[in-house]
């Protein structure tokens, strides 16, 4: 239940728009793979790669949100259902979509996330 509490304060600041909260979470090493059917999908390696991944990923929003609608744990993983929900930048038109993210730990550290489209 600890992996799941962590996640949980973490969310609780995403759905403040706080995407810094994490930080100190990800292993060095962590590994981030975005389904395809999102924007900028792919793999991304290290804290580099997520701190690329996240600049590009919140430049287009004027406001944007991440919160938690579920989590469900097994063994060092836990899934997490999510609402995104933003306000465009330069058009100020409101997006909102779900999705999962697949958090795994090792030593209480996020060593691979995945944002996924479809939680089947």
């Amino acid at each position: 239940m600890q992996n799941v509490d962590v996640l949980r304060a973490i969310y609780a600041r995403w759905a403040e728009g706080d995407f810094a909260a994490d930080a100190p979470l990800f292993d060095e090493e962590v590994t981030m793979v975005v389904d395809p059917g999102i924007p900028d999908g792919g793999i991304y390696q290290g804290l580099a790669g997520i701190r690329s991944y996240m600049e590009r990923f919140l430049e287009p929003w004027e406001s944007l949100t991440i919160a938690a609608e579920s989590f469900t744990e097994a063994g060092d993983k836990v899934l997490v259902r999510t609402v995104q929900s933003g306000i465009g930048q330069g058009s100020g038109d409101p997006v909102e979509m779900r999705y999962c993210q697949e958090w795994t730990f090792r030593d209480g550290r996020v060593i691979r996330l995945e944002v996924i489209m479809d939680e089947q």
